[in-house]
């Protein structure tokens, strides 16, 4: 290739560059002018032209370069052999990056080499929470964090008291496993609210719900063969 049509390449490459940053800024304005209550997490080009993702509250929609329309729904690329569903795979990264940074807030509990990882939101009076406990107990090398989302009253202070625990991960496994509840007060400060927040930024209607680490829900009470299953897909990718 010539160093002119590299030249000429060059330039409209940046020329294009500068258009989708133009249209995504005037998305930003348009966005909050409409929505000014509303935080807009991004604005992102999509394949199809002229169309752009936004992300708010953690929920995918699509818009033309004015913000004259909005669409919610799923946008599938069928160009290729495999038809990809763009929506659920940047959902679970907008998931998957989200859970990563909220691990401050989780109870954390290691088994063997802990390579792998699961995330679970869980009720302490949540009988199928115990259930899934008893397949957690099977599974080896992974490390749990556990969001403590408690959506019965009578939950609440159980939640705070293995907060408050020396050893959280102790705690939460002997109450799940044999009841037996901490000792303590539960006067400290915990993120109960926080993962009030997240468990709706994600749509839960209730507990268990278990998610990988690429940010794909696989359920609410997994058996552990099928939670082996999909730790496996996890790392293989």
């Amino acid at each position: 290739m010539s160093r002119w049509m590299i030249a000429v390449f060059s330039m409209l490459f940046v020329l294009l560059a500068g258009i989708a940053r133009a249209d995504e800024a005037g998305i930003r304005q348009a966005f909050a002018k409409k929505f000014p209550k509303v935080a807009l997490e991004s604005v992102a080009p999509t394949p199809f032209a002229g169309i752009y993702e936004i992300v708010f509250n953690g929920k995918i929609a699509y818009t033309d370069e004015t913000l004259s329309f909005v669409m919610i729904g799923n946008l599938f690329d069928l160009r290729g052999s495999e038809r990809r569903n763009l929506t659920q795979e940047r959902d679970a990264e907008i998931a998957a990056r989200a859970l990563l940074q909220a691990r401050p807030q989780a109870v954390k509990r290691v088994r063997g080499n802990g390579k792998r990882v699961l995330y679970t939101f869980e009720d302490p009076n949540c009988s199928f929470c115990r259930k899934l406990q008893k397949e957690l107990l099977k599974v080896t090398d992974v490390t749990i964090y556990t969001f403590l989302w408690p959506i019965f009253p009578h939950s609440v202070e159980k939640s705070k008291a293995v907060w408050c625990a020396k050893d959280r991960g102790k705690a939460w496994d002997d109450l799940m496993t044999s009841g037996i509840e901490p000792q303590n007060d539960g006067k400290c400060a915990n993120p109960l609210a926080a993962n009030h927040e997240l468990a709706q930024r994600f749509g839960i209607q209730g507990t268990p719900a278990v998610y990988l680490a690429d940010g794909r829900q696989i359920g609410g009470y997994v058996a552990a063969e099928q939670l082996e299953r999909a730790l496996i897909s996890a790392s293989a990718k």
